[in-house]
């Protein structure tokens, strides 16, 4: 098994394959896809295609394959979430102080906070895929934050696990393919998103793993205690019952897209995961851990 550690968009992140006989070839489309990825859905890049379309003022932008598979990766995180995981909250966290890197705005003492509404739905973006166009309507801005970096662990683990097993991870998003050297992967399940050797551990396979949290990435502003999960029905901060949403599915995308919701609906969390037929672990800002779908009890993962 060989490791290989980087960091992208103010995150750390992992690359572990089962044989080093293909490392260099996994590093090689991990290197494609985080270029790729970044040029099209980076918002603090100016030269960015999604900052070229926010700041568009209305008029359509011709767009890259890699863009469209990003924005047609939002689309569906936000169908699949019935509107709970949204592209179109950009406006909220540039309203709550979030407009430049977490490491400046974590320091700053004084951040002034502007009103919040409700985000704008799909009907905003207006896709022309015959001119291969797309604008935005008055008062919509893009963020493909919540589902940019489970995409490119998904389109690595793809190419690189046609190969042999491998393990991609990115500031907690996690996309698994094939098996480790040993069968099943060990993923570390951690609130913090950090993990020790005393967090549990999921054995799994041919599958995604995203932990979403209110309880880092997280400043003052306007005397307010803010984190980064924008609730899209009122436009503010995420504050519920749940401190974090752990959750496994298919894909990482689909779990960074219900880890995100769940924190979002709150008490309706553990039905509407169960209803989709996913596994989740949901932690309360007290501590106390609330299991749903097939997700093991935490003593059998010690």
């Amino acid at each position: 098994m060989s490791v290989h550690r980087f960091n992208v968009w103010g995150v750390s992140g992992s690359l572990t394959v089962a044989s080093e006989d293909y490392l260099s070839f996994a590093v090689e489309r991990l290197e494609y896809w985080l270029a790729a990825i970044n040029v099209a859905a980076n918002r603090f890049t100016d030269e960015s295609e999604i900052s070229r379309l926010n700041h568009s003022a209305g008029r359509p932008m011709k767009y890259s394959p890699a863009f469209e598979l990003c924005l047609d990766t939002a689309i569906s995180a936000y169908e699949q979430t019935q509107g709970a995981c949204s592209p179109t909250v950009l406006p909220s966290l540039l309203a709550l102080g979030y407009d430049r890197d977490y490491d400046e705005v974590a320091t700053d003492s004084s951040i002034a906070v502007r009103p919040t509404r409700p985000s704008l739905g799909l009907d905003a973006i207006q896709i022309n895929r015959a001119e291969q166009t797309v604008q935005l309507l008055d008062g919509c801005q893009l963020d493909f934050g919540a589902t940019a970096k489970a995409l490119t662990c998904d389109l690595v683990a793809n190419d690189v696990g046609l190969t042999g097993g491998v393990v991609v991870e990115i500031g907690g998003d996690v996309a698994l393919r094939g098996e480790g050297p040993d069968g099943l992967w060990a993923i570390a399940v951690s609130d913090s998103l950090e993990a020790s050797d005393h967090d549990p551990r999921l054995g799994l396979t041919n599958a995604g793993v995203a932990t979403s949290s209110r309880v880092i990435r997280v400043w003052q502003g306007g005397g307010q205690r803010l984190n980064h999960i924008i609730n899209p029905f009122t436009g503010g901060s995420v504050d519920g019952p749940y401190g974090s949403a752990s959750v496994v599915a298919a894909s990482c995308v689909e779990a960074n897209a219900f880890s995100t919701a769940a924190l979002v609906w709150g008490e309706e969390a553990s039905y509407r995961i169960a209803q989709a037929g996913l596994s989740a672990r949901l932690v309360r800002t007290e501590g106390a851990v609330d299991l749903v779908g097939a997700w093991p009890r935490e003593e059998q993962l010690a």
